[in-house]
């Protein structure tokens, strides 16, 4: 296909599922991109989009190594096209718009089968009308699992994320020039699993495995816990190899979105005591956006049960002969309106890689910004020009950060970086999985006006 041919666990409480126990384990039913209606304040919010017309998009529920088929169909009058953030799995499933498949316009229906690599913790959202669907809820979680038992008496999932709603609880603009320009446009109802601080009951004294994923458009949480022992086990979908010390509110953890982590928590032994996911927001006191209670007589369980996770079949980059390519972020010395086809445009460019903008999803001619062989070792040098922070995401492959300009970076396997403020990474990988593969901020303003592209693999 040529690129421009195209004109669910155990647990206390249901709420130990994740999103008020509404899971879906892959294979059982056709989901279906339709419009929603939830209160996410005291009033019903109507023009939201899920996979559902009155609940958040489910937790989806798959297995490593396990073939995954998941039927989607289009409901909405817009194009959409659905993409399974972090998965490695084979181009052609990626859900990219013109790059990997022709959009999904009303009632139409794809297929999306894989077989995941890798266990962890991963999302899905759309990737046509990207800035419209996901804004209005089109944001869900996806689990794969081991193949075996690691140990927790249950999991809770927590999708982060914001909305902008004026006082009557109705949609303002999902987007605004200024914003685009900057660090995004921010929402200013603050949600997890679409719900004000939701409290979830799971057993006093049992092994908790939370999975914390930023499906934000554009806000990049500072998070900490607050109760409770805790380790963190996993980020971006895989295991951690080294200890990492624990946030705090003082020196929190900036999860930009599209990024993940994982933590094991001890619950307290004596029922009602909490532990809270904390997030600092500009201007505020730290707030709880999820808490998770110990209920019943404790468990006893201590975090030294737990065994190391196994850690997933990524390749690990031969550096001594890896070959550099270098990227700069920053914003574009042209305007002009990108060519997405049929999946939108904000209407203006400000961003750009290598000071070329996106010249759009449809447009004719728009090569690679670098081009891969298939299995060597690469070294991508990512320089931020701007003073904006830039969540730098590449589909289909996994990278680890090697050294920074400003900071001391731990090797944790990624497929999201971000990037701060005049900072330079180098990050490393193997380029073992074959296609073309989106590149982009996931600041959806920024993707949306320039900041985007493509990285083959052959």
């Amino acid at each position: 296909m040529k690129r421009r041919e195209f004109l669910l666990s155990s647990g206390a409480t249901a709420g130990a599922l994740g999103l008020g126990g509404f899971g879906f384990a892959q294979g059982a039913q056709e989901l279906t991109i339709q419009p929603a209606s939830f209160a996410l304040r005291d009033q019903v919010t109507t023009g939201m989009v899920s996979l559902s017309a009155d609940a958040p998009p489910p937790v989806l529920y798959g297995k490593q190594g396990e073939v995954m088929r998941l039927p989607v169909r289009n409901t909405l009058p817009d194009y959409t096209a659905m993409h399974w953030h972090g998965l490695r799995i084979a181009n052609k499933m990626d859900g990219v718009p013109y790059l990997t498949q022709m959009p999904m316009g009303e009632g139409e229906l794809f297929t999306y089968e894989f077989t995941p690599p890798d266990a962890g913790t991963y999302w899905y959202h759309p990737h046509c009308m990207t800035m419209e669907q996901m804004a209005h809820g089109l944001t869900g979680v996806m689990v794969i699992a081991e193949p075996e038992d690691v140990g927790f008496d249950s999991e809770q999932v927590i999708n982060l994320r914001d909305f902008r709603l004026d006082e009557d609880g109705a949609f303002l603009p999902a987007h605004t020039q200024r914003g685009a320009a900057r660090a995004g446009t921010f929402g200013n109802v603050h949600t997890a699993n679409w719900l004000q601080s939701p409290v979830y009951d799971h057993a006093a004294g049992s092994l908790v495995r939370l999975r914390v994923v930023n499906t934000d458009t554009t806000r990049i949480y500072k998070l900490h816990l607050d109760g409770g022992a805790a380790r963190i086990i996993a980020w971006d979908g895989h295991p951690v190899e080294i200890d990492l010390p624990m946030p705090s509110a003082d020196e929190p953890l900036l999860v930009g979105p599209g990024q993940r982590v994982d933590f094991a928590i001890a619950m307290p032994g004596s029922e009602g005591e909490s532990v809270a996911m904390m997030a600092k927001l500009p201007g505020q006191p730290a707030k709880a956006m999820a808490s998770l209670r110990a209920i019943g007589s404790s468990a006893g369980r201590d975090l030294k049960d737990l065994r190391p996770l196994p850690l997933n079949p990524v390749a690990k980059p031969d550096l001594n002969n890896a070959e550099l390519h270098e990227f700069v972020f920053g914003w574009t010395p042209e305007g002009g309106e990108p060519n997405n086809g049929f999946c939108g445009s904000l209407g203006y460019n400000f961003w750009s890689i290598n000071r070329t903008p996106w010249p759009g999803d449809a447009a004719e001619g728009a090569g690679p910004l670098a081009t891969l062989d298939l299995g060597k070792s690469y070294v991508l040098r990512l320089r931020n020009e701007s003073p904006n922070l830039h969540p730098i995401h590449l589909h289909g492959l996994a990278f680890v950060p090697l050294r920074s300009n400003l900071r001391k970076l731990p090797r944790l396997m990624t497929d999201t970086m971000l990037l701060l403020k005049d900072e330079v990474v180098e990050i490393a990988l193997v380029a073992d999985n074959p296609g073309d593969w989106a590149f982009h901020c996931h600041v959806i303003e920024h993707q949306k006006t320039g900041l985007t592209g493509f990285i083959r693999v052959v």
